[in-house]
């Protein structure tokens, strides 16, 4: 309660700093966006109100060799309700009042925790064992009349060692989670030592097996902040780190790193933790915030149209039109820079007007970074979706300069061939004439010359095609342009000039190729040079969507000449080859360590040289 207090206290004084002070042009943002987002949200969840009581289910684990950890039941009440507070409070904090989600108690007052004892003892477990530990989970919630593929569960894991006298800890412990608005699972760690009587210490020291030597108030503040991270992963969110404007007063966003902050304000040793806009907007339609489960299990699909993109110094707006059978209340974009996985996504909120116009003001971007945007509608039923863009994709890549502008060429282009795109993607049996029809109107000269290769791609007869080697005078040629001697892709059939299945275009990173030669790991394609070329040039790299990691290797006449890195989505290699008397040529494509289901391998703009 006194922590609970204390947090009231804080956010009282911070609202008593803004009043003082003229609201900033950030502050004033949020504010509209939420009016108009609960303009949307509110009055369709009132009509033909559907209200359910949701909770989340909470479960302790332990090893068959373990009892649970000393005073297990009142920890993780304080816990638990401690961050049912933060979440309320934060969710007030920005204007969709203390929507948080719910705990089950039982009857005598008591939080409701479901206890397991695993099937094995303390060492037939590790931190990969989450899905075994949820197994084991299973019969004890089903006969509590649970279903975990139904609801938002915590399962607390009793892996971690405490020395109390020598004050050192280390874990084994499960630590990750993921779910919908309909269900989630998240995984966390218990020991004796944690609980938010603990958050104001400062003092004793201690010993963390993973983040050295901190004060017991630190270390608490990392894992239970972890356990209202992960929480929100389970209820749906993902990772986005705080925007620049919002650091300097509400500290470390809880789905970036704020996990490792929550409660440090508390010590007086930052700002602590908060919820982005970002965040709020998407719970606040989860059943579990909203206490309703009207629609919660209809499918839904956003469709998005008319998108454009338009820079701004050192920022651009993304604007489009988003409908859907169920109502979109919110838009949110992530921009992702490469690197950091998405810890580092910053984002952009709008909220689309009556007719589903909206637009996405992006600033805050990592300079001297390639990065991609991904978009997501908020759907009125606690649902999200971020499919059926143009091309079919839902992620937009581009790039910024060391000065901070961004270069949003791929977008744009992307855009301008779409409606070239979609006639090809058609059934219609005059698809290639009508794309043809297209060419014209798609942009600038490189973009045209794209829309070209793309249309001759669907058109070429292959069979008719020359070697490499009955080529005589002409001074360079795509290597797509000529025949291969042997060709064997791990997926799909042979394919040049485009990507096979609904995508099309040749993408990789932020760059659009012209011509292409589709390598699915494992993936081999020999030609007959017949000594009378020069060099090779070109790139290599996974297409755009695709998720693998692969080797790019080039051999002539039997000899390896060059091999890439690991390559893994959005990055691409160059190479220029030296090809003189050279009578065969080999690309070939072996697989990462990850298997072969998304190893989408290009060989992008290879081109032979004289």
């Amino acid at each position: 309660m006194r922590l609970r207090l204390f947090r009231l206290f804080h956010l009282l004084v911070i609202a008593s700093l803004a009043s003082a002070v003229q609201a900033s042009p950030h502050e004033d943002k949020i504010a509209t966006q939420v009016a108009g987002a609960r303009a949307i949200l509110d009055p369709w969840h009132a009509d033909k109100p559907e209200p359910g009581d949701r909770k989340l289910q909470l479960v302790y684990w332990t090893p068959s060799d373990r009892e649970p950890s000393a005073d297990y039941q009142p920890r993780l009440t304080r816990m638990m309700e401690h961050i049912r507070d933060f979440y309320a409070d934060e969710m007030e904090r920005l204007g969709f009042g203390p929507r948080t989600f719910n705990l089950d108690y039982q009857a005598n007052g008591d939080l409701r925790i479901h206890l397991v004892k695993g099937a094995g003892p303390y060492a037939d477990y590790e931190k990969k064992s989450g899905n075994k530990i949820r197994k084991e989970c299973l019969p004890i919630l089903k006969a509590a009349g649970i279903d975990a593929d139904r609801e938002t569960i915590l399962i607390f894991c009793n892996l971690s060692e405490w020395d109390e006298e020598k004050l050192v800890f280390t874990h084994k412990s499960p630590y990750y989670a993921g779910g919908s608005h309909r269900q989630g699972t998240a995984w966390q760690l218990d020991s004796p030592e944690l609980d938010t009587l603990n958050l104001p210490k400062t003092k004793p020291m201690m010993r963390d097996g993973e983040y050295g030597r901190i004060s017991l108030g630190k270390h608490n503040s990392i894992f239970i902040g972890g356990i209202a991270h992960e929480l929100g992963h389970a209820l749906s969110l993902p990772h986005n780190k705080e925007h620049p404007a919002e650091a300097a007063s509400f500290g470390t966003a809880l789905m970036g790193s704020g996990n490792r902050t929550y409660g440090d304000e508390i010590r007086n040793e930052g700002k602590g933790s908060f919820l982005t806009l970002a965040h709020a907007l998407r719970l606040a339609s989860h059943p579990q915030f909203s206490g309703s489960v009207k629609g919660m299990n209809r499918r839904i699909e956003a469709d998005f149209s008319e998108l454009s993109v338009k820079p701004d110094g050192k920022s651009f707006h993304f604007s489009g039109k988003v409908s859907g059978d169920i109502p979109v209340y919110a838009v949110v974009a992530y921009c992702d820079p490469v690197g950091g996985g998405d810890y580092n996504a910053t984002t952009a909120t709008a909220i689309p007007d009556k007719d589903g116009n909206f637009s996405l003001h992006c600033d805050g971007l990592a300079p001297g970074k390639d990065a991609e945007l991904r978009l997501v509608a908020c759907h009125v039923n606690g649902a999200t979706a971020s499919r059926n863009q143009p091309n079919g994709r839902s992620s937009y890549p581009y790039s910024v300069d060391k000065n901070g502008t961004p270069d949003l060429s791929a977008i744009q282009r992307r855009f301008a061939l779409a409606p070239l795109v979609e006639a090809l993607q058609s059934k219609n049996a005059g698809r290639v004439q009508a794309a043809e029809q297209n060419i014209g109107q798609t942009g600038d000269q490189q973009t045209i010359k794209i829309a070209k290769a793309l249309v001759q791609s669907f058109n070429t007869d292959r069979s008719k095609l020359p070697t490499p080697s009955a080529i005589k005078d002409t001074p360079s040629i795509p290597l797509s342009a000529t025949i291969a001697s042997t060709v064997k892709v791990g997926w799909r059939r042979p394919a040049y000039d485009h990507v096979p299945g609904d995508f099309l275009l040749l993408e990789c990173g932020n760059q659009l190729f012209t011509t292409g030669i589709y390598a699915h790991a494992p993936a081999t394609h020999r030609y007959d040079l017949g000594g009378n070329w020069k060099t090779l040039t070109g790139h290599c790299g996974l297409a755009n969507g695709h998720r693998g990691s692969v080797i790019f290797i080039i051999k002539a006449d039997g000899k390896e000449l060059w091999r890439s890195k690991l390559t893994t989505s959005g990055t691409s290699h160059r190479y220029e080859i030296d090809l003189d008397g050279v009578k065969s040529l080999e690309l070939q494509t072996d697989s990462g360590p990850d298997g072969t289901g998304a190893d989408w391998g290009f060989w992008f703009d290879p081109t032979l040289n004289r």
